[in-house]
């Protein structure tokens, strides 16, 4: 694997004081530039940036996949952790009392892509998903 380079993903918000709390403080996000309708939080090194939008009260439910058992909500971002950094992680947010959408648990286990996995949503619904590998050669595995 070569070196990897901050991610960068841009996605909207309905409260930016409440993404500013749950990236922030609930999450542990540092907190970079910000303005009355956008805020950039550092997320494991990647730089993620909540952007004001009004909810919309047409838009259509959110859409899930089946994967190992369990409804997927799509879309969905987060981050690949190693295993003791991802195990402390959902320690964290299980203290911080976060509702799971799937709670923590290892995904094809005994199989190839073998990874812990954990889905939650931010206060304005984004899916987030943190995974890990024991072996990170199975990242892309077939």
């Amino acid at each position: 694997m070569t070196t990897l380079t901050p991610f960068h993903i841009a996605f909207p918000v309905d409260d930016l004081a409440a993404a500013r709390h749950f990236y922030g403080t609930v999450l542990g996000c540092p907190e970079g530039r910000s303005s009355d309708e956008w805020i950039d939080f550092d997320l494991f090194g990647h730089q993620i940036v909540a952007h004001l939008k009004p909810r919309d009260p047409n838009a259509a439910p959110a859409h899930h996949n089946p994967v190992d058992g369990h409804d997927v909500p799509v879309p969905h971002f987060g981050v690949v952790l190693q295993p003791a950094d991802w195990d402390a992680f959902a320690e964290k947010l299980k203290a911080a009392g976060i509702r799971f959408v799937i709670e923590p648990y290892t995904r094809f286990k005994g199989q190839v892509g073998e990874q812990s996995t954990m889905f939650f949503l931010d206060p304005a619904g984004n899916a987030l998903e943190f995974k890990a590998f024991a072996d990170m050669s199975q990242l892309f595995a077939k």
